[in-house]
């Protein structure tokens, strides 16, 4: 009776998968529901979500191993950010006034600034061109997202309907030469991502890194200094470009990045 059992939930898994790949994709049109909702979030004055992240990396004996984040955005248009992320490793928080740019690194009682005006697009290109941290789930929430989600898309399919932390979602899929990434949509009136997979096809053993995103706020923010960066007691200031900026990353120091090809 078990094997029994066996046989028909792997001959249910199996027709379910050839379905999806035999089946034309739901005539909905991905790209104008991802643009349904880079439109929305680009039309908020402010946004503020609580999300966890996982990121995953393949050691050179090809084990996959996950590390997991929580935090907090803070969003003020055009010029205004605040980024909080607490992990088994690092406890950050990134502070963005339009004019300087602030990351402290609770963990390594240490933070780093530099003079950044502009808009908080061009502060998180400037973020990764100069340091080199990685900031995915950053392009979201760019005034440009639809465009930049899509510059380097080869495929998109609508895949379904999927349930995020009790919500039904729309489920869809996209390729680009170097990854594949999925993102789960709320549909109705307020269109917000609540979950962002991206799928590196790169590196051996394809490691993902995973968003998952809830209580969206469109408020305006009642506290002053919701983006001043004030020191704690104790902290020192290093140089942005130092070695020591790997304190601030979401992986522990000396992980391999993946596993050799």
């Amino acid at each position: 009776m078990k094997r029994a059992n066996f046989l028909c939930a792997t001959w249910g898994a199996t027709a379910a998968v050839l379905l999806l790949v035999a089946s034309p994709a739901r005539a909905d049109d991905p790209a104008k529901i991802l643009k349904s909702m880079t439109d929305y979030l680009g039309s908020q004055k402010t946004l503020s979500a609580s999300f966890e992240s996982d990121i995953e990396i393949i050691t050179p004996e090809l084990q996959k191993i996950q590390f997991t984040s929580s935090g907090q955005m803070k969003l003020s248009r055009p010029d205004k950010l605040r980024v909080r992320r607490t992990g088994g490793y690092t406890d950050i928080d990134l502070v963005y006034d339009g004019k300087t740019i602030s990351l402290y690194g609770n963990d390594a009682k240490t933070y780093v600034q530099a003079d950044a005006p502009g808009t908080v697009d061009q502060m998180i290109a400037a973020m990764q061109a100069r340091s080199g941290l990685g900031m995915p789930g950053t392009d979201l929430i760019l005034s440009n997202a639809y465009d930049e989600l899509m510059a380097t898309t080869t495929e998109s399919k609508h895949v379904g309907q999927g349930v995020i932390d009790g919500v039904e979602c729309e489920h869809l899929a996209f390729r680009t030469p170097e990854t594949d990434w999925q993102i789960w949509i709320e549909p109705g009136e307020k269109p917000v991502p609540r979950k962002y997979v991206i799928t590196s096809k790169t590196m051996t053993g394809a490691p993902q890194y995973t968003l998952r995103i809830r209580d969206w706020k469109t408020d305006a923010f009642a506290d002053a200094d919701t983006f001043v960066f004030k020191a704690p007691a104790g902290a020192s200031k290093i140089d942005l470009e130092s070695a020591a900026i790997a304190d601030f990353d979401e992986l522990p120091p000396g992980t391999p990045q993946g596993a050799k090809q």
